[in-house]
C-alpha cells in the first residue's frame, strides 16, 4: 500500500465511499485540493487509483477518482491462494456435489454462530447493527443505515473474493445465511454485488 497516512486515508475513502473528486476528498480529509491531487497523482502512478471524467451539464467535466483492481488488492483477501486451492482440490476430490455439501456445512455452522451472537438483540434494528458488527469483525468492512422503512447493510470489502470467483456457492451461501438469520422478521435481497462489478455488496433488509 502507498506510504503515508494521507494517501492511506484517500484509499480508504475510495474503498468505503466509492468514486470521489479531489475536491470531495479534500473536504473530507481537511486538506487542500492541490495536496489531494498530488497524492492522487502518486497513487495513480503506483496503479492503485484511476479516474473517469463525468460531464454534468455545461462547463468542464468532473473528474472522479476510484480504486483500481490493484487498489482493492491492498486490503486483505482472506488467505486468497490457500482458499482457492482448497476449493479446487475439494471439487477434484469430491466432485461438485461434494463441494456443495461442504459449503452447506459451512453455512449451517455460520448460521448457528450468528444466532448465538445475536440472541440478545431485541428488535430488527439491533439485529441489523449486530450483524454489521460481526461482518466487520470478519473483514467485510460492513456498515448499516436506515433507508426509509428498510435497512441497508453494506459490505465494502470481500475478504474471500478470489475464492468466491472460483465458487459462486460462497456468495449464494452468504445471502441464504442472512435470510435464515432474519427468518420471518424481514426479507433480505442483494442490491449490489462486487462479483458483478459493483463497488460493494449491499443487502436490503425489509421488515415483513
Amino acid at each position: 500500500m502507498a506510504n503515508g497516512s494521507t494517501a492511506d486515508s484517500i484509499l480508504l475513502q475510495l474503498k468505503t465511499c466509492g468514486p470521489k473528486t479531489a475536491k470531495d476528498l479534500a473536504q473530507v480529509l481537511g486538506i487542500s485540493a492541490m495536496g489531494v491531487r498530488q497524492h492522487l497523482s502518486r497513487l495513480q502512478a503506483e496503479g492503485l487509483v484511476d479516474y473517469e471524467d463525468e460531464r454534468t451539464g455545461v462547463g468542464r467535466p468532473r473528474r472522479y477518482f476510484r480504486l483500481t483492481g490493484h487498489g482493492h488488492g491492498c486490503y486483505p483477501d482472506g488467505h486468497r491462494d490457500l482458499s482457492v486451492n482448497l476449493l479446487q482440490l475439494s471439487r477434484e476430490a469430491f466432485g461438485e456435489e461434494g463441494l456443495q455439501s461442504l459449503l452447506a456445512e459451512r453455512q449451517q455452522k455460520l448460521q448457528r454462530q450468528y444466532r448465538e451472537q445475536t440472541s440478545d438483540c431485541g428488535d430488527l434494528m439491533s439485529l441489523v447493527a449486530r450483524l454489521a458488527e460481526l461482518r466487520s469483525h470478519d473483514g467485510y468492512m460492513a456498515e448499516w443505515r436506515n433507508d426509509g422503512e428498510d435497512f441497508l447493510l453494506t459490505q465494502h470489502h470481500c475478504p474471500v473474493c478470489s475464492a468466491a470467483k472460483t465458487c459462486d456457492g460462497l456468495c449464494r451461501s452468504e445471502l441464504e445465511t442472512f435470510k435464515n438469520l432474519f427468518g420471518s422478521e424481514a426479507e433480505v435481497s442483494r442490491e449490489e454485488h462486487i462479483l458483478e462489478g459493483g463497488r460493494c455488496c449491499a443487502y436490503r433488509i425489509r421488515r415483513r
